[in-house]
């Protein structure tokens, strides 16, 4: 397997490339500062430097069997990075059989929202995240308009740095219910699992533990 991770210098993106070569897979890590990067060096990764509205972009994710987006704002203020990342990708993978599993947030609207969950808990997690999560639901909005990009968008909840457990919940379409948090590690891992299940293209599953 031979997969492109964005936002590798992250803590998701860089769990999601030790977990990648764990598997025995080939890595492209894109990077803005290849500094930032924790992962070591290894015969089966490579390094790749580009913003994420690069032209050269284009060459670090064609070609791929998969490309993970795991990427995230710093702070409250407005951001377009998933939004401007998740455009380059589609417009390199129009048509293409490579996968594309982008992490998105439980905390945005869904179907099977519960009645407080919609009226109390949604609500005040938008005011709180409301730039983030309106570069979230740009990036959504992207994906939904390229049906021809074999595309899944991963939701999980409360993010912890807890070690992986064994036991991941899901749901496809709606979130998981009465539960608020999974650690990095596990969600890292659900990604490369999403990669190799075409059961989930075109879909949006909410992860929790």
């Amino acid at each position: 397997m031979k997969i492109t991770v964005l936002g590798a210098s992250g803590r998701i993106g860089g769990l999601a490339v030790r977990e990648a070569l764990a598997r025995g897979w080939h890595v492209t890590a894109v990077v803005r500062d290849p500094a930032r990067l924790t992962v070591p060096a290894h015969p089966r990764l490579d390094v790749a430097i580009h913003s994420l509205t690069d032209p050269g972009l284009a060459d670090a994710v064609t070609g791929r069997d998969a490309v993970v987006l795991a990427l995230g704002p710093t702070d409250l203020k407005p951001t377009t990075v998933n939004s401007d990342g998740t455009r380059s990708v589609v417009s390199a993978l129009h048509g293409s059989r490579t996968r594309f599993v982008v992490v998105s947030a439980s905390g945005l609207p869904a179907d099977g929202d519960s009645l407080f969950s919609k009226l109390v808990v949604k609500p005040l997690l938008g005011a709180v995240l409301r730039n983030g999560y309106a570069d979230l639901q740009r990036m959504e909005s992207i994906l939904h308009s390229a049906p021809d990009v074999r595309w899944t968008i991963v939701c999980p909840t409360r993010l912890t740095n807890k070690p992986a457990r064994d036991r991941v919940r899901s749901e496809v379409g709606r979130d998981v219910r009465h539960r608020f948090q999974i650690p990095r590690a596990n969600v890292a891992r659900f990604l490369l699992d999403a990669v190799e299940d075409d059961s989930l293209i075109g879909k949006t599953v909410s992860i929790a533990q």
